[in-house]
């Protein structure tokens, strides 16, 4: 089961409401969630906008405010929603199309002089201002990330070294020390895993450009690793093939595997080798505000 767009909650939304009664806006959510989408897994129903909603609450919220739009549900008092006689006697197959016709907030989705077959494709493919907030973003995201790639695979590897340390500092571990570069046994770095030092990490850094990370490559690191700590950290701008990815499970020292994708999606997130371009500010009615008067 795949989890609805905000306009296939319409019917859902409906039929809830149906029997006239007053819902709380979290309890129509939950309501329409365990009736008609009781199929969706539990880590679908665990995926969050980017403002950090869950996604399936989200777009049944959307539903709603559309709705309103459209005269087919109103909003008796602050939090609550009911459904109107238009609702009732709602179409079996309400669409977009069907408020976008009652409403000027959907003007934006027409097209002058559209054939039949665009404006179908425009409704299959019709989303919610936030489906459209979020698409955007990861769009801006995944260009960032694969161009963070491709300079990771083209810069010095002992800078990449420093990278890869400068990210675990930035993600709260505690002072690095770098290790010689000739003679380290395979060790690149080596961290601490708190801030007090109690415990130390060794760190192993490879900058691939072309192939995989090998069985050899791990059996190596935990080789080089001495008698003081018994966990590492091996990162790479590539891939780790099966062997490679077995070995460090099945080893006795723990040792964390982090890819080409995990690395710029960790570097992503904590700001290490990019910066903020642009904030947006997203606001909406004060409900508060008005209830002062």
């Amino acid at each position: 089961m795949e989890i609805p767009k905000f306009d296939d909650t319409f019917i859902p939304i409906l039929e809830i409401l149906g029997a006239g009664k007053v819902y709380k806006t979290r309890e129509l959510i939950e309501e329409v969630k365990t009736k008609f989408y009781s199929g969706l897994t539990e880590d679908q129903l665990k995926i969050e906008t980017k403002s950090g909603d869950l996604l399936i609450d989200n777009r049944i919220a959307w539903g709603k405010s559309y709705l309103k739009k459209g005269g087919y549900v109103f909003f008796p008092e602050r939090g609550l929603v009911q459904i109107t006689e238009k609702g009732i006697n709602h179409s079996s197959n309400l669409s977009v199309r069907d408020l976008e016709n009652e409403s000027t907030l959907f003007e934006f989705y027409k097209q002058e002089n559209s054939s039949e077959s665009e404006h179908k494709k425009t409704e299959q493919n019709i989303s919610s201002p936030q489906d459209l907030i979020d698409e955007g973003f990861n769009r801006i995201e995944s260009d960032v990330k694969n161009e963070l790639l491709q300079k990771l695979k083209n810069i010095d590897p002992y800078f990449f070294e420093k990278v890869v340390l400068r990210l675990l500092k930035k993600m709260g571990y505690g002072e690095f020390i770098e290790t010689a570069k000739s003679g380290d046994g395979g060790i690149d770095g080596i961290i601490n895993e708190d801030k007090l030092g109690l415990d130390k990490i060794y760190i192993q850094a490879k900058r691939f450009n072309e192939g995989k990370v090998r069985e050899k490559d791990i059996r190596n690191f935990i080789g080089a690793m001495s008698g003081d700590t018994n966990k590492g950290v091996f990162v790479t701008t590539s891939e780790f093939d099966e062997k490679a990815i077995e070995k460090a499970r099945s080893a006795h020292h723990k040792i964390i595997c982090i890819d080409g994708k995990k690395l710029v999606t960790l570097m992503h997130e904590y700001n290490v080798g990019i910066q903020i371009k642009l904030t947006y500010e997203i606001k909406q009615i004060d409900e508060d505000f008005f209830d002062e008067q």
